[in-house]
């Protein structure tokens, strides 16, 4: 498995892949970053039954490495030896003094230095160096964050004054048996010192600097996809003109054939970058509550530009992703209450199944028979036993799913059938208004999450090998229920034929399912589709009260079910308790892990929170089973607090204990936090909440881009109008074009040189900070 840092911070771990040394994960992650982060580094690590997880080697990437990349890294990579003295985390304050150029005075305390004892501590102590004399603090037994009240001296002698070079400052952990190790070092240049006698402050703990060794490719490769977009957002009032524009294309009346915002955009749109396009265009209209009109508006388009009603959708078109991204936007939870009971009992019982007289393997079903190994004719039947109860479990659950389906999927289905049911009113195309929706609900969100239920959350791991074959083969079945079993029997797979029967006998009920999943008014609240209070995240997680009196370690966590919205974090005994306790996400004042030492367990998180008319804070503590849970939830809860007031900017990472705090070892509860909160780093996904200014700015770096081919099409269509001699009509069109190309083109400059202009004053002010040194 491999293991995703930023600057030494775990944000995401893949799922293990048993007895391989060939892995494809498959498994792609947006990270919301901050804008001083340094490095991201991949470690490909081998799981353990028993002991500790084995590192096999490791890849590190500098900001600059990958933004260098303009469209993108995208390589093999050799994976490159871990040496401890190179894996230093951490932050050193320092308070260092020059006196009369001949004395250093000292004062310096860290925080998240690298755990190098088994407890997951370390044994801190700081050392300064200058030419050949040094000095070192006293050690500080069992912490992570130490801090020093002692003084440190390093006095020159006559022939040093004039020396140059740099002051060293290095941090050790002290070990009573074999040699101290490595926590990282700071150099700092006596040019610095003789222009600024006191310098103090925050600064990043370095490695040794040894050149890493890749090994020659002995441990092997890792392949990476990783592309760094850097934006400038820019106040909401640059961007509300485009806001405007893209509202005003859905809402005013508009000819099938007239040039409009959204279909410049589209032509404009490169092939790999229409999937995020598609996905902030849905987020915009969900926060303007118009994502009705929107995605029937591209529907339309799409459905009166085929001819060929078997290509209807056919295409990664602007409309085909932007129902995807809108079915996962706000249909996830429900595709996890259909298919997440009967995926489950899929990865329980881990048959071997297999249709495939070429894949059918008989040393792997030998349970089957209790004659001895099975015949290739008693694991295919056996194999469509199971397929037939896998199919049918599934079908029946969504067929009854109908007042489960969120509103606004229903309603914008109604309206796709309705343009299709125009366009092609043909007895003999009497299908295609169901094969239209189904394409999208069965093929294009359903049988995916049925293949790959790990990249849907439905699960934690990858399936193995054996439910992997067994999804597949629903996922083929699934795609043919999706097509009206239309296409069946004229693929090259005819060993799925014993399937066809009960895929023919779903058909009627797919499309009485889809008549009753249409029939709802149109005249809903648009903004239904995306309710503030709808649940971002549920799940059981182990709860500890962190304040009052401590119980014993192993009774301090009691199991809760929580739920987490844009509004409240909330937890009960079951999901089907009635009383629930909970806090206002308003009150949240920061979300930050646990250190391993505070409770001697991984994987645990806190949730800080303040009564703005108590000065008190109050703590709540929560288990994960694993990081990758740690991981989503610290994301959830760190994007719905994002605009809370009173975040604080330091926290205790461990927990009181024995009157004083497991991370720095202070006695004052009460005492301000040891380390900075970390907000910055969050996993981005389908659950984001909306963020116009964001989501704007990203259209605009696509016209951008598209710029040149705007301003040409302005031209094109301002000369036509200006030379016509022909039909009304015909002029009409042209001014229409005319007046959306122009508008958009000038929108698009307007935020160029906002841009340019602050831009230029983010450079003046970097520029007058300088000066005076």
């Amino acid at each position: 498995y491999c293991i995703v840092k930023v600057d030494n911070e775990v944000v995401a771990r893949t799922a293990t892949i048993w007895k391989n040394l060939n892995p494809f994960w498959g498994e792609e992650y947006t990270l919301h970053m901050p804008m001083g982060f340094h490095t991201l580094t991949f470690y490909v690590m081998d799981e353990d039954t028993i002991g500790h997880d084995d590192v096999i080697g490791k890849i590190s990437l500098s900001k600059e490495v990958i933004a260098n990349q303009s469209k993108g890294l995208d390589n093999w990579l050799n994976l490159t030896r871990v040496d401890p003295d190179e894996e230093v985390q951490g932050e050193i304050h320092v308070a260092l003094e020059f006196i009369s150029g001949i004395c250093f005075v000292l004062h310096v305390s860290c925080r998240d230095l690298a755990p190098r004892d088994i407890t997951g501590t370390s044994d801190p102590f700081t050392r300064i160096l200058y030419n050949n004399l040094s000095a070192e603090t006293s050690i500080i037994k069992k912490t992570r964050f130490p801090h020093w009240d002692e003084t440190l001296e390093l006095c020159l002698d006559e022939a040093g004054e004039s020396e140059l070079g740099s002051v060293t400052l290095e941090v050790w952990d002290w070990d009573m048996v074999g040699k101290n190790d490595f926590l990282g070092k700071v150099e700092i240049p006596m040019s610095c010192l003789y222009r600024t006698p006191l310098l103090q402050g925050w600064f990043r703990l370095l490695p040794l600097g040894n050149s890493e060794d890749d090994a020659g490719g002995k441990l092997g490769a890792l392949r990476l996809k990783v592309r760094l977009a850097e934006e400038r957002i820019l106040p909401s009032l640059y961007y509300q003109p485009l806001i405007d524009l893209l509202v005003e294309a859905v809402i005013s009346p508009a000819e099938v054939d007239d040039l409009t915002p959204l279909t410049l955009l589209e032509e404009v749109t490169t092939v790999e970058s229409r999937q995020d396009i598609a996905m902030t265009l849905v987020k915009i209209y969900l926060g303007q509550g118009l994502v009705v009109p929107f995605l029937d508006y591209l529907n339309t388009r799409e459905v009166h530009h085929t001819t060929d009603p078997n290509t209807l959708f056919r295409s990664n078109s602007l409309a085909s992703k932007a129902m995807e991204q809108f079915m996962k936007a706000v249909g996830m939870i429900y595709l996890h209450e259909v298919l997440k009971p009967i995926i489950n009992h899929i990865f329980e019982e881990k048959k071997y199944i297999e249709l495939d007289p070429c894949k059918i393997d008989l040393n792997r079903c030998r349970r089957i028979s209790f004659k001895g190994t099975a015949s290739e004719a008693e694991v295919r039947d056996s194999s469509v036993g199971m397929l037939q109860m896998y199919l049918t479990t599934i079908m029946e659950a969504i067929v009854n799913s109908v007042s489960q389906c969120p509103l606004a999927m229903r309603v914008v289905f109604k309206q796709l059938h309705k343009r299709v049911e125009e366009q092609f009113p043909e007895p003999e195309n009497e299908d295609v208004k169901y094969l239209a929706i189904s394409g999208f609900f069965f093929l294009r969100f359903f049988a995916p999450a049925i293949l790959t239920p790990k990249l849907f959350h439905l699960r934690d791991h990858h399936a193995d090998t054996r439910t992997s074959r067994t999804l597949l083969l629903l996922a083929k079945a699934l795609q043919s229920v999706g097509n009206l079993g239309l296409q069946l029997g004229h693929g090259k797979e005819q060993w799925m034929a014993p399937l066809h029967p009960i895929i023919l006998c779903s058909v009627a009920s797919i499309k009485d399912f889809l008549d009753k999943l249409i029939d709802v008014d149109h005249d809903v609240p648009q903004r239904a589709a995306y309710s503030p209070s709808v649940t971002i995240r549920e799940g059981f997680l182990q709860k500890h009260k962190a304040d009052g009196p401590q119980l014993l370690k192993r009774f301090a966590f009691k199991k809760r079910y929580f739920w987490l919205s844009s509004e409240t974090l909330s937890y009960a005994k079951t999901p089907e308790w009635q009383t629930r306790s909970s806090i206002t996400i308003q009150s949240v004042c920061a979300v930050e892990r646990v250190d391993e030492n505070a409770f001697q367990v991984q994987n645990a998180m806190q949730v800080v929170t303040q009564d703005p008319e108590v000065i008190t804070t109050y703590t709540l503590c929560h288990l994960c089973k694993n990081v990758n849970e740690l991981n989503q939830w610290l994301s959830a809860i760190r994007k719905a607090s994002i605009y809370n007031e009173h975040m604080l900017p330091s926290f205790h990472p461990g927990a009181h204990h024995g009157n004083k705090w497991t991370c720095c070892l202070q006695a004052d509860r009460t005492a301000l936090g040891c380390s900075r909160t970390h907000s910055a780093v969050t996993l981005g996904d389908w659950s984001d909440p909306l963020d116009p200014d964001a989501e704007a700015q990203t259209i605009y770096k696509e016209l951008l881009q598209g710029k040149d081919k705007i301003r040409c099409v302005c031209l094109c269509v301002s000369v036509c109008a200006s030379s016509l001699r022909c039909a009304v009509a015909v002029l009409e069109l042209a001014t229409r074009c005319l007046y959306w190309t122009s508008r958009l083109l000038n929108v698009v400059l307007d935020l160029e040189r906002a841009h340019t202009s602050f831009q230029r004053k983010e450079r003046e002010e970097a520029n007058s900070l300088i000066l005076p040194q």
